[in-house]
C-alpha cells in the first residue's frame, strides 16, 4: 500500500532511546533550571541516542521516523524534564529544512552527529539581495537551544536590487531561511522566564552578515521538497505544531502521575485519604481521560496521514487544518489536566523542588508560544468548514 507504515524503513525505537536516557535527564533537572542550559555531558547523550535526528532525512545521516513515534519520543522526554523536550523538539523542526536544501548543503549543516540548528521567529527584519546571496543585519528572539548550535538562521522578507520585497506564490511578501555557522552570530544571553528556564530561548545578533544563495531555503513551499519520503509530506510548520503538543502532553503527564503519587499519601486536615475523596478521584479522572483522548486522536491523526502520504508534493489544506486541530486540542487538554494537578494539589504544588511546581511554571510558559493559541480551533475550523484558501501552513 503506497505510502504506509512500511514504506518507513526501519530505524532505531526513538521512545525507548528516550525511555532509557529518563534516568540521566532526571538527575541534570535541577542543574538544568539553575544554568539555564542543557548540561554538556547530557547534550552527547541525547546526540549519543540520535535523539536530534529523528526528523532529518536518511540521505544526510538522520532516522526520518514516523511521527507518531517522534510525538511520543519528545512526550517522553519532557516528562522527565520541559525544556530538554522542548530543546529536542525545536532541533528536529529545524533539522526539516534538510529537505529543502541542496544535498552538499544540507550536508554540510547536518552531517557531523552533533549537528544542530537554532532559529527564533520572523520579526520584520528585511535581508538585501546580493549577487550570490544575500546580507542581512538584525536582532531576533527565542532561538532555542542556541547554546548547543553548530548552525543558527534568520526568517526574513527580502527585498530585491531595485527596492521591491520579493513576492511568494501567493502574492505576499516571501519569508526567506537564511542559515549560517553558529560562531558568526552574537548570543545577548536575555533568556529570562517563568519556565522552560533550561532552553536558553534567547535572543541573538547579526552584522552584515553574508548567506550564500545555497544556504537559503524557504519554508512556504512545502510542495517544492527535495525527500520524497512520507514525512516531508507534512509543512513544516505542522510538524512543529506535533513537536510543541509533545512538550506539553509530556509535562501534563508527569503533572498527572505526581498528584497520583501525593493523593496517595496525603490526608488534607479534617479530610479523608486525598485519593479516597470522590470529588479527587472524578477530578482526576476527567482530567486523565481527557489528556488520554487528545493525545490518542493526535496520535491516530498523524499514522491516518502517513498512510495517505502523497509520494511527491504536500498535504492539501483540509489535512494540514485537521492536524492543526489535533495539535491545539492534545495543547489545551494538557494545560487543563495540569492546571486541575496544581490546583486540586494544594500548597504541595508551590513549594520549589515538588513534582508540580517547576512542571506549573514550565506548562504556562509553553502555553503562552504561538503554537497554543486557541485562535488555532477557528482557522482549522474556517477550512474545515469549506472556506477556500491557499496559504495555510
Amino acid at each position: 500500500m503506497e505510502g504506509t507504515l512500511m514504506d518507513l524503513p526501519a530505524s532505531p525505537d526513538p521512545l525507548a532511546a528516550a525511555r532509557a536516557l529518563g534516568p540521566a535527564v532526571d538527575a541534570a533537572a535541577d542543574a538544568i533550571e539553575a544554568s539555564r542550559s542543557i548540561p554538556p555531558d547530557l547534550a552527547a547523550a541525547l546526540h549519543a541516542a540520535r535523539l536530534s535526528r529523528m526528523l532529518l532525512p536518511r540521505s544526510v545521516g538522520g532516522d526520518e521516523v514516523h511521527p507518531a513515534a517522534y510525538l511520543l519520543a519528545i512526550q517522553e522526554l519532557a516528562r522527565h524534564d520541559a525544556s530538554l523536550g522542548w530543546c529536542t523538539f525545536v532541533a528536529n523542526s529545524a533539522a526539516l529544512i534538510a529537505a529543502h536544501l541542496g544535498p552538499a548543503e544540507a550536508a554540510a549543516i547536518f552531517g557531523p552527529p552533533d549537528s544542530l540548528v537554532a532559529w527564533g521567529p520572523p520579526n520584520g527584519t528585511v535581508a538585501e539581495a546580493v549577487p550570490g546571496g544575500y546580507r542581512v543585519s538584525g536582532q531576533f528572539a527565542f532561538a532555542s537551544g542556541s547554546r548547543l548550535a553548530t548552525w543558527m538562521g534568520v526568517h526574513c522578507p527580502v527585498r530585491e536590487a531595485d527596492g521591491s520585497l520579493r513576492r511568494n506564490q501567493h502574492g505576499r511578501p516571501a519569508i526567506r531561511t537564511l542559515l549560517f555557522p553558529a560562531a558568526r552570530a552574537e548570543l545577548l544571553g536575555d533568556w529570562d522566564a517563568i519556565g522552560l528556564r533550561g532552553t536558553a530561548s534567547e535572543g541573538y545578533r547579526v552584522e552584515a552578515l553574508f548567506v550564500p544563495e545555497a544556504f537559503s531555503a524557504t519554508r512556504e513551499m512545502p510542495e517544492a521538497r527535495r525527500e520524497k519520503g512520507p514525512l516531508y509530506a507534512f509543512t513544516q510548520q505542522g510538524l512543529y505544531g506535533v513537536g510543541a503538543a509533545g512538550v506539553a502532553l509530556g509535562i501534563a503527564r508527569a503533572m498527572l502521575d505526581g498528584f497520583a503519587a501525593l493523593a496517595r499519601g496525603k490526608t488534607p486536615r479534617g479530610q479523608a485519604l486525598m485519593a479516597t475523596d470522590p470529588l479527587v478521584q472524578d477530578g482526576f479522572g476527567r482530567a486523565e481521560a481527557g489528556l488520554s483522548a487528545a493525545r490518542a486522536w493526535l496520535l491516530e491523526i498523524l499514522r491516518e496521514m502517513v498512510a495517505a502520504a502523497p509520494a511527491e508534493g504536500a498535504f492539501g489544506i483540509p489535512d494540514r487544518a485537521r492536524l492543526r486541530l489535533g495539535c491545539i486540542q492534545a495543547m489545551q487538554a494538557a494545560v487543563a489536566a495540569a492546571d486541575w494537578a496544581h490546583h486540586a494539589a494544594g500548597v504541595d504544588a508551590i513549594r520549589p523542588g515538588s513534582p508540580l511546581e517547576r512542571r506549573f511554571r514550565d506548562m504556562h510558559t509553553v502555553s503562552q508560544q504561538i503554537q497554543a493559541r486557541r485562535a488555532h480551533f477557528a482557522a482549522a475550523a474556517r477550512i474545515l468548514l469549506g472556506e477556500a484558501t491557499q496559504d495555510f501552513l
